[in-house]
């Protein structure tokens, strides 16, 4: 699906008067409505740096960019909007965004320790090959998401702590890390 039809599907989770599973669940509904808040603030306040708009911007080879991603996933809600704000700078790079929890599944090819962290964003070139991986979180983002579950900290404190760090951070990591990989593939 493309972005316009996964904001689409977020959405209609979101209007359902009985919506389906897991989002019948009222822990997963409730972080749904509050990652469509947040990704929509930053769509609308987020701001990319000279760095990867020129990067992005000179890209003259195709790239097809895979995001996996589901509505329930808050740290989707601060990453999705970036990856996809850089994507629209050049109509060379084709975004797909599949589900984690839907067919084809191929969440099962890019683990993060074992796990089926998301979101994830693959870089393909042209024939469709890997050129590179990016995810689910930005590297201090994930040194702290580390720290705190090496803790044992309730999932309240995590969540807390991540927000502040996503806020606080405004999007820079992910931009330098993705202009990180443009650099080492192009």
């Amino acid at each position: 699906m493309n972005f316009q039809t996964y904001l689409a599907y977020f959405e209609d989770i979101l209007a359902q008067e009985k919506p389906a599973h897991p989002y019948d669940n009222p822990d997963y509904f409730n972080y749904a409505k509050l990652n469509w808040s947040r990704m929509n603030r930053w769509l609308k306040h987020g701001e990319l740096t000279t760095e990867i708009n020129r990067k992005v911007s000179n890209i003259e080879i195709p790239q097809q960019w895979l995001i996996i991603t589901e509505p329930w996933c808050g740290d989707a809600s601060h990453v999705i909007p970036f990856l996809q704000m850089i994507a629209d700078l050049n109509p060379l790079i084709t975004v797909e965004y599949e589900l984690r929890d839907q067919e084809p599944f191929q969440i099962n090819n890019y683990l993060t320790n074992g796990g089926k962290s998301i979101p994830k964003l693959i870089i393909r070139n042209q024939k469709g090959d890997d050129l590179a991986t990016w995810g689910p979180r930005p590297a201090d983002c994930q040194i702290l998401y580390g720290k705190l579950s090496a803790e044992k900290a309730d999932f309240e404190t995590v969540k807390v702590a991540l927000q502040k760090w996503y806020n606080e951070n405004k999007g820079k990591d992910i931009q330098e890390e993705i202009l990180q990989i443009l650099n080492s593939i192009s």
